[in-house]
């Protein structure tokens, strides 16, 4: 395989990357609007209990759903013209680890459980590393022709 054909190649890969992670990240736009008991069910199934009653609560469950859902919106926007966006589609790689980064910190100041925050936090590092990598696999062609 030459080196166009490797970099077509990492660009289809990094076009199912963001098909697969905008797709399922669409998902929790149904977290945003499911029941209130449903909530409180998950909750408890991951061994929360107890949920805490409050609108507060609800508010920033459903308000995180829909901010996960744009992120979704957002990945299958970009990958319309991965080319055109190709600037933002490294920033979205870095973000992403230093997103992982700070989950980690705001989960442990939380003091959630440790199995929730590392695995919350090293599986969005991992996401966001291999993002970088398969992001950098691709040779961008300028105008210039560098």
């Amino acid at each position: 395989m030459n080196v166009q054909e490797k970099s077509v190649f990492w660009f289809h890969a990094l076009q199912w990357f963001f098909w697969l992670i905008g797709g399922v990240t669409l998902l929790a736009f149904a977290a945003s609007v499911m029941p209130q008991k449903w909530i409180v069910e998950a909750s408890e199934f991951l061994g929360f209990n107890p949920f805490p009653e409050s609108p507060l609560t609800y508010y920033l469950a459903r308000n995180l759903s829909l901010l996960y859902g744009f992120v979704g919106v957002l990945m299958l926007f970009v990958v319309r013209d991965l080319y055109r966006y190709r600037d933002l589609v490294r920033f979205l790689a870095i973000a992403t680890i230093a997103f992982g980064a700070s989950q980690l910190i705001v989960d442990l100041q939380s003091e959630m459980p440790l199995w929730w925050a590392l695995g919350e936090s090293l599986s969005t590092l991992a996401g966001g590393c291999f993002f970088f990598w398969l992001q950098s696999k691709v040779v961008w062609i300028t105008e210039e022709g560098s």
